[in-house]
């Protein structure tokens, strides 16, 4: 169980960083591409003993993680142009929905037993990330990116999907946590090219406090990574149910903390939102126990 309150407490710390990146007039872009870095250098300064050679003799993995690695960037650029052509609101609400789709791959794909109160479970879930997710007075700025939020929704659920996948098929002789860490270089290195082409082209200033907000960024996004795919290993619950329980978890954690360190407002809906994420962890608990 330590594995998984550590994913969702670390998976809550990047998006109150990402909070705290407006205050300091931080480059997203730029931190996210130093985090990557960051969160790789981090995994092999911890782990790399773990490597042994029979890693390179069995390269099933190697698929996966470009497949991972790329998942990583491509989803963070396509999730900052739709916040501006659709929203944060539809945005966000895309990402967040995208966890019935994992859902239901996880499901399928590892012939789990679907239950009465699991179904419960999952639906008091999707409810209840949706009312907190969907704010009322935003509407898009421009017509026509609706294949943003559609990407977006099936990305998500596929890099959750492979996540697993991974951790189930294809990590028998690497450690999921040099997974993790080469998944993030070869984000780090697709996300540096576009970088330094933008550099290039003078759209982007290089500054120290982005090279240090990456730096801050990549411990939790490591650990976030890693630790989610422990879980899935770890915890006598179906990876559905561990899935769906970290993604409600994280939204909570996220709500509380920013009513409780960016003042956010907590309306009826919301409250109503993190009554029935609140029912859906004890659901999905008492629907894996027996």
């Amino acid at each position: 169980m330590i594995y998984l309150i550590s994913s969702i407490i670390a998976s809550t710390c990047i998006f109150a960083i990402f909070r705290v990146f407006t205050r300091f007039k931080i480059d997203t872009f730029q931190a996210i591409v130093y985090n990557y870095f960051m969160a790789c250098g981090f995994g092999f300064l911890l782990y790399g003993s773990e490597l042994k050679p029979q890693a390179f003799e069995h390269l099933e993995w190697l698929p996966l993680v470009f497949i991972c690695g790329l998942l990583f960037i491509v989803l963070f650029l396509v999730l900052g142009l739709s916040s501006q052509r659709n929203g944060v609101a539809l945005t966000s609400v895309s990402v967040k929905m995208s966890m019935g789709m994992s859902l239901l791959l996880l499901i399928f794909w590892n012939d789990e037993q679907v239950t009465p109160l699991k179904v419960i479970g999952i639906v008091l879930a999707l409810l209840g990330v949706l009312l907190m997710s969907v704010e009322r007075g935003e509407r898009k700025q421009q017509q026509g990116a609706v294949w943003m939020l559609l990407f977006l929704f099936v990305g998500c659920g596929m890099l959750d999907f492979s996540l697993n996948y991974a951790q189930n098929e294809v990590l028998d002789h690497l450690p999921s946590s040099l997974f993790s860490a080469f998944g993030f270089i070869i984000s780090g290195t697709l996300g540096g090219g576009i970088l330094i082409f933008d550099f290039i082209r003078k759209k982007r200033q290089f500054a120290w406090k982005n090279v240090l907000a990456g730096i801050i960024l990549g411990v939790p996004n490591f650990f976030s990574i890693y630790l989610l795919i422990q879980s899935y290993r770890e915890i006598d619950w179906s990876d559905s149910t561990v899935l769906a329980v970290t993604n409600i978890s994280v939204v909570l954690l996220s709500a509380f903390t920013g009513i409780a360190f960016f003042r956010e407002y907590l309306n009826l809906k919301k409250t109503l939102g993190l009554i029935l994420s609140l029912a859906a962890i004890l659901v999905l608990y008492f629907a894996s126990s027996t």
